[in-house]
């Protein structure tokens, strides 16, 4: 079991980037299969216009999570189970038992997909959606593409000092049932454009016509 000291699961670590993600003295060697992480909003919008694709709106990614399952809690259905994805596993932040075979990311596909075939809808890295955060939204459970808030519009209360922020989804490696059950399809959380971390990425859409 690995025991974590309390916080210390979140700090600033000048040069981290997505080569580095723990830092300078960190690399990505052996993680070719691993999500990307320590990817700014900026950076994964530059990223997808070259891939000739789009980052997903918050409604796309909530369709594409849920997998089918219009009703079901998670994307697997009602029941949470720690064999279905990459969360923490144990007391968040002071133990991961890591029942889940996995302490930080999982290599993609290591877990099975949803009735879309996706992979890691539900914990691993979070995502970035195209949405600009703000605490209301529609109903998004079953649509498409709606219409998301402008950034003028956007604020978290809970981060006064960020300013406009983007929604996040999927939960991550980090998500624990006692500290942040948000690998539901339906939960959200918001964060800076501007800031990587090493537990949020991205995919992308093929958008039609």
């Amino acid at each position: 079991m690995q025991q974590v000291a309390y916080l210390s699961w979140w700090h600033w670590v000048p040069g981290a980037n997505w080569r580095h993600p723990y830092g300078p003295d960190s690399n990505i060697k052996g993680k070719n299969n691993h999500p990307v992480v320590h990817i700014a909003y900026e950076d994964a919008l530059a990223y997808a216009k070259w891939a000739g694709k789009q980052i997903p709106t918050e409604a796309q990614w909530e369709y594409a999570a849920r997998g089918g399952l219009k009703e079901s809690t998670y994307t697997w259905g009602q029941e949470y189970s720690a064999k279905k994805a990459n969360t923490w596993q144990g007391f968040f932040p002071f133990l991961n038992t890591k029942a889940d075979g996995y302490l930080g990311t999982a290599p993609v596909g290591s877990f099975s997909a949803n009735g879309y075939g996706l992979y890691d809808m539900t914990g691993n890295v979070w995502e970035w959606t195209a949405d600009w955060y703000r605490v209301e939204r529609k109903d998004m459970a079953h649509s498409v593409n709606p219409e998301g808030p402008r950034q003028a519009e956007s604020f978290d209360p809970k981060k006064p000092a960020e300013g406009a922020v983007h929604v996040i989804k999927g939960g991550s490696h980090l998500c624990a049932p006692n500290y942040c059950s948000r690998y539901r399809p339906a939960a959200r959380e918001s964060q800076s454009p501007d800031t990587g971390t090493t537990h949020i990425g991205f995919r992308l859409v093929k958008n039609l016509g």
